[in-house]
């Protein structure tokens, strides 16, 4: 499968002599080695009005970016396991007020940071359960070790969740492990970007009866034609794979990352909900699609468009933006104007981000700076592939925001 422009993009109501900026902007990005290479697709009611690679995608070994290259997506994952538990959601399985301790027992008595250190934290009981609608939206009080903000942070890392979990765990374990951990917030009160939705994985896990990797294949990605999309790269694909990198701290020129990268060469321990899974520009577009549609591609319908209405709206209490909502910054997104769904970003006001975009537009992204939106007002998705980390290197999100948004002239 590849992504190639299927029609004439004036069609689509795009500039074609606009569009080619986005392409001379990102250039620059490769020329002067702040990124290897990167991968582009936009399209506008289903068509797709622009796509292009450039660089390389792996400089070192000399290997272009090609439209069959493999991207870590990291946490474009956590779209794909919400579209999972709502599946579950829709065939009665649970209600989203539901207590997560009603299929996962171990957090059953959590208890929440209240002061101290790392080394002698004090903790009080939860005065409210976590419920499942928390581990969608983020407000669970869960959250990452590599973010290195809080002493919360600092108890999971001391604790082995870091970048990943302690060696040899599966996703059941992680989950027992997790929920010993204290929360950052009392469940509801607060918004932080954690493993929430790798707790909501593993609940996708008990209440299917099947394991997420098995869940994902039969009722999402092979149903949707998602062939290319897998937890880590087999030897036959390795090659496809694009080389991980991070910015040099004195020069800002990406030098290779394979201490984190190449862990996507081997089978994971764990499926991470949030942040495990390799896939492909095309794959991801289909998934995009299937989201524009409203649940539903080539006949297949795994979500219905009220169910997808629904989570594309803002649950954050009172109708708060994340900047309101949320004790820290987070590079995955603006906070202004921004609140949050069942497993997306969304748009409230585009005005105080200074990003155009329409309200009720959708969005995630990834550790290394990839990422995706959905428009359903103009119709519009986008796609953007590099792998550079961390995400908040610099403003690609944002930039090709600005490209697409000005191209469009109908």
């Amino acid at each position: 499968m590849s992504v190639v422009v299927s029609t004439d993009p004036g069609r689509l109501g795009f500039d074609p002599a606009r569009l080619a900026r986005i392409d001379e902007h990102f250039a620059r990005y490769v020329d002067d080695g702040r990124l290897a290479g990167w991968q582009i697709v936009v399209t506008r009611r289903g068509e797709i009005a622009h796509s292009a690679t450039y660089g390389q995608r792996d400089r070192e070994a000399g290997t272009p970016v090609e439209s069959d290259t493999l991207w870590r997506i990291y946490s474009m994952t956590k779209p794909i396991t919400s579209v999972a538990a709502m599946m579950l959601w829709e065939e009665g399985r649970f209600e989203l007020n539901d207590p997560v301790s009603r299929w996962l027992p171990e957090f059953a008595d959590v208890r929440v940071y209240d002061r101290g250190s790392v080394l002698k934290p004090y903790t009080v009981p939860a005065t409210e359960p976590i419920r499942i609608w928390h581990l969608l939206t983020h407000t669970a009080g869960l959250t990452y070790g590599f973010a290195q903000v809080s002493v919360v942070d600092g108890l999971y890392r001391a604790a082995g969740f870091d970048l990943g979990v302690p060696p040899g765990t599966d996703l059941a374990a992680a989950s027992a492990g997790l929920a010993r951990l204290p929360l950052l917030f009392q469940p509801g009160t607060s918004w932080n970007y954690g493993v929430s939705t790798d707790v909501l994985g593993r609940l996708v896990e008990v209440i299917s009866g099947q394991s997420l990797a098995a869940f994902f294949t039969e009722r999402i990605l092979r149903p949707l034609g998602m062939t290319d999309t897998r937890w880590w790269a087999e030897p036959a694909d390795a090659k496809r794979l694009a080389a991980l990198y991070a910015p040099h701290p004195a020069t800002g020129q990406a030098v290779r990352a394979d201490r984190i990268g190449q862990a996507a060469l081997a089978e994971p321990s764990w499926h991470s909900g949030g942040g495990g899974l390799v896939s492909t520009a095309a794959d991801y577009h289909r998934f995009t699609q299937f989201l524009l549609r409203g649940g539903e591609l080539d006949g297949v319908r795994l979500l219905g468009p009220r169910t997808l209405r629904f989570m594309t709206r803002n649950h954050l209490p009172g109708g708060r933006d994340l900047a309101s909502f949320s004790p820290e910054g987070f590079s995955e997104t603006v906070l202004d104007g921004i609140g949050f769904g069942l497993g997306f970003a969304v748009v409230l006001d585009p005005v105080p981000s200074r990003v155009p975009s329409s309200v009720g537009e959708f969005y995630w992204g990834g550790m290394a700076s990839t990422a995706f939106w959905v428009d359903p007002v103009e119709e519009i998705t986008a796609l953007l592939f590099t792998q550079l980390m961390p995400s908040s290197t610099y403003p690609l999100r944002s930039q090709l925001r600005q490209l697409v948004y000005s191209a469009l002239v109908d």
